[in-house]
């Protein structure tokens, strides 16, 4: 790892104080920006995020991919959190927070609406930036695309009665084109042209020329990331310095909920004897979300101004510094698993 690797952390930490910054300095901008969006996708941001993804995308090889059935307890993890766990953790952490512990602060109606958005942000599990957690923990990148893989097509079953039963709402609509198009975005699209390039490449120059190339393009993963935190925070600098307590307080409940999950699932990874390489992209995958998809609902349910569209920006706003301290602590955890998954 090199040294601006090293100190990622530190360089977003500056990202996130250069974008609350600029969005207070030049807000006009950044509204500007966000309002390029097609189906609650914010286009600059979908085009970073791609960039953040495409380099691993080069890494994965199809020819190894039918080898993911022999170990499939990685998968097996993924899909319990994400399903069976997270969403219902979830609300009853937003539960037990803000009907008790900050009743005194919240009055009835916001504590619902943003236990609400933590809801919807509990059921929707990530699918873009997991590839980039899964490239800072040397995860293996066609164990990591299967799984989200699965994870997308449970999705498109699961996330609606989810929701609906958390929610306590029976006209619960999918956003599709969200769905659809973050996929497409996220998933589709860098993963053709990874194949197209990986295969050009070895065509070109075999392995030699494959690495070589990789080594080159990785930069650009670290400053689609940066970018993205950059914009992320500009988008949202007036709401945070506005309401600074609003959001400590929303965020609380987010962190104990993100560090629990992470926890319960690496726990589990160790229990169950998996490779680092699989064990750390199934936690990072059960333990982030997918925040377009929650942002949306949120919006289409509750109104752009409500509280549990405000709660889906706070799990956005968590999300990239939480993320980066646990694949900070699964590096330097990776001494407590043994071997390599076999490809």
């Amino acid at each position: 790892m090199g040294s601006f690797e090293r100190f990622l952390s530190l360089w977003v930490g500056l990202s996130i104080v250069l974008g609350v910054i600029l969005g207070n300095i030049a807000p006009s901008i950044f509204q500007l920006i966000a309002d390029w969006e097609l189906a609650h996708v914010n286009l600059l941001v979908a085009v970073l995020i791609w960039l953040m993804i495409y380099p691993m995308m080069v890494q994965v090889d199809f020819t190894a991919i039918k080898q993911v059935g022999r170990a499939p307890q990685g998968l097996y993890l993924t899909l319990v959190i994400n399903w069976l766990v997270k969403p219902f953790t979830m609300a009853a952490i937003g539960w037990l927070f803000f009907k008790v512990l900050f009743a005194p602060w919240v009055d009835p109606q916001s504590a619902d609406q943003y236990i609400a958005g933590m809801i919807l942000l509990g059921v929707a599990p990530c699918t873009a930036m997991v590839f980039v957690w899964s490239q800072l923990v040397k995860g293996n990148a066609n164990y990591t695309l299967v799984q989200v893989s699965v994870n997308d097509v449970i999705m498109i079953f699961a996330f609606a009665p989810i929701a609906a039963l958390l929610l306590g709402v029976t006209d619960l609509t999918v956003p599709w084109e969200t769905l659809v198009l973050s996929v497409a975005l996220y998933v589709l699209l860098p993963l053709l042209a990874g194949i197209y390039t990986r295969k050009l490449m070895l065509d070109r120059g075999g392995e030699a020329r494959l690495s070589g190339f990789l080594a080159r393009i990785k930069p650009w993963s670290i400053t689609g990331l940066l970018a993205t935190v950059v914009l992320l925070f500009g988008f949202q600098a007036q709401t945070i310095l506005n309401q600074p307590l609003v959001i400590v307080l929303i965020a609380i409940p987010l962190l104990i909920q993100t560090y629990g999950i992470f926890a319960l699932g690496y726990f589990a990874a160790l229990k169950m004897k998996l490779e680092h390489e699989i064990a750390a992209p199934a936690c990072m995958i059960g333990t982030s979300n997918f925040f377009e998809m929650a942002v949306a609902v949120a919006i289409s349910l509750f109104g752009l101004h409500s509280g549990a569209a405000l709660a889906t920006v706070v799990g956005v706003l968590v999300e990239v510094p939480v993320m980066l301290s646990l694949v900070y602590f699964a590096n330097r955890t990776r001494h407590w698993f043994s071997g390599n998954y076999q490809k």
